[in-house]
């Protein structure tokens, strides 16, 4: 597809956060007006960096970043930042804007319809559920009408209508895109080309063409470098026996071991660096109470209809092995239902005596931002022991130098995998998982899943991605759209 000028260049780019350890290494790589680019890279491989470096948070150590001249940008985040949380939708896209506008809810009401939300302008951000505010994000960003849109894991929260809406509107959206996902399905519908970071070389590769065919390409170029440095690895070895027996000669042969020597140098320089994919984490079992008996018992839920609030009865028990999807659109209460559940404060959804719930919420507010890594692990331990502890958080990569930071300074995929590993210590009765893979890198997914097939307590489960649900097998689903459709008001 052919676009306009050149609207983003990076020259020669270096950056790190740790003068020691950059994070870029002279990173070239140009957008033009118009286009739909994907940024691909592993995790920590500096993504985020670039958005920050466009958005001018960040300035290059070494290098340029050009953006052309009166070029606006926007940026739609992952979450909502917590000063946010008590502004009204009003006051919330005014942010957007340096001066007061006279036809801002005009404005709102466009771009609310843009992406698929009703609500009114004077309900708190913090009233929304998660799915909402995701789609608060990426209006806030898109009311602004720039010319350079940045979309940060826009998918993450929407539901299979959202995400149905949210492609129809960026097919169809004249300006630059930049977007950063792990939903490859939607990344194929819309994005044209993909910039690849590379964690280890941290240089930038620029492909042209539909997201499948791109990863296939990067798989194809990385086999075919396996396959070069394994023949050079096979010829560097081989002189290297040679050197081994010519320099215990004497005379020209010890003078045909020094230069063999200087060859086997020259090969090792001279290797392709293959890209190295990101660690996975290892398998995990998380252990639970063992309760008998009825862990919850939900008789009463309230859910919204219509924006309303309405109680529906329900008859569903949980107990150990029992597993419960609950299912519905965005906004309709999935994640206060869950919320009441963990809180034990509602007559209709009751916990079993001494039930220890595990409680994934998906914007991690059950998590103490101030606290330390080893603060926030050590709290959910029945007995503290230093030497377990650890030895958990390096199953979730949780390093030795990532235990003395403070929770609030964990990425949001990090974020997840301290609430997993926070799991194995507690050894819950009841899992309540809120889109527990929203911020989690893909490939943990089936790592995750296995080991909540396995964990043998209740679980309660909402999540919008199928590829996951549907590696854990569900006794029961709860379907709030349904229940919302068919109550009737009591005469």
């Amino acid at each position: 597809m052919d676009h306009g000028n050149v609207i983003i260049r990076f020259s020669g780019v270096t950056f790190g956060y740790d003068e020691e350890k950059p994070l870029l290494d002279e990173v070239d790589f140009s957008v033009r007006e118009g286009a739909k680019i994907t940024l691909m890279g592993q995790n920590g491989a500096g993504k985020s960096t670039i958005f920050k470096m466009l958005t001018g948070l960040l300035k290059p150590q070494e290098g340029e970043v050009h953006i052309q001249k009166d070029a606006t940008i926007a940026i739609a985040k992952q979450v909502m930042a917590r000063e946010y949380m008590e502004h009204t939708v009003r006051e919330y896209f005014a942010q957007a804007f340096p001066e007061k506008l006279y036809d801002l809810d005009g404005r709102i009401r466009t771009v609310l319809e843009t992406v698929n939300l009703k609500t009114s302008l004077d309900k708190k951000v913090k009233e929304h559920s998660g799915g909402q505010q995701a789609r608060l994000l990426l209006a806030f960003a898109l009311i602004q009408e720039p010319d350079i849109l940045l979309l940060d894991e826009p998918t993450n929260n929407l539901d299979k209508e959202g995400i149905e809406h949210l492609t129809s509107f960026l097919i169809m959206y004249p300006k630059t895109v930049l977007v950063i996902s792990h939903d490859a399905d939607f990344l194929n519908l819309f994005t044209e080309g993909v910039l690849h970071l590379d964690v280890f070389t941290r240089k930038m590769e620029q492909y042209v063409g539909n997201y499948f065919d791109v990863v296939e390409e990067i798989a194809a170029r990385l086999e075919r470098e396996r396959m070069q440095n394994a023949r050079m690895l096979k010829e560097i070895q081989d002189r290297k026996d040679k050197i081994n027996f010519f320099a215990n000669k004497g005379g020209k042969m010890r003078k045909l071991a020094s230069k063999l020597r200087d060859q086997v140098e020259d090969a090792e320089e001279n290797m392709v660096e293959v890209r190295r994919e990101d660690r996975t984490i290892r398998d995990f079992e998380i252990p639970n109470q063992d309760i008998l008996g009825a862990l919850v018992t939900l008789t009463e839920i309230s859910l919204l209809k219509n924006g309303d609030p309405i109680r529906v009865p329900v008859d569903i028990t949980i107990r150990k092995r029992h597993r419960l999807i609950i299912s519905g659109p965005n906004g309709i209460g999935k994640s206060t239902l869950l919320k009441t559940i963990a809180d034990n404060l509602d007559p209709g959804a009751v916990l079993g005596k001494d039930v220890s719930v595990g409680y994934y919420r998906q914007d991690f507010s059950g998590l103490d931002f101030d606290s330390t890594v080893y603060d926030s692990l050590a709290e959910v331990m029945v007995s503290e022991s230093n030497e377990k502890l650890r030895a958990v958080a390096s199953e979730f990569l949780l390093t030795s130098d990532l235990l003395k930071n403070k929770v609030g300074s964990l990425s949001e995929g990090q974020k997840g995998l301290l609430c997993f590993a926070r799991f194995v210590l507690q050894a819950p009765a009841l899992l309540i998982l809120d889109e527990p893979t929203n911020h989690i890198n893909f490939r943990h997914f089936p790592v995750i899943a296995k080991a909540i097939e396995a964990y043998k307590g209740g679980l309660i489960l909402v999540s919008h991605s199928p590829e996951f649900v549907s590696q854990i097998k569900f006794d029961e689903t709860l379907d709030l759209g349904a229940l919302a459709a068919k109550f009737t008001e009591p005469s």
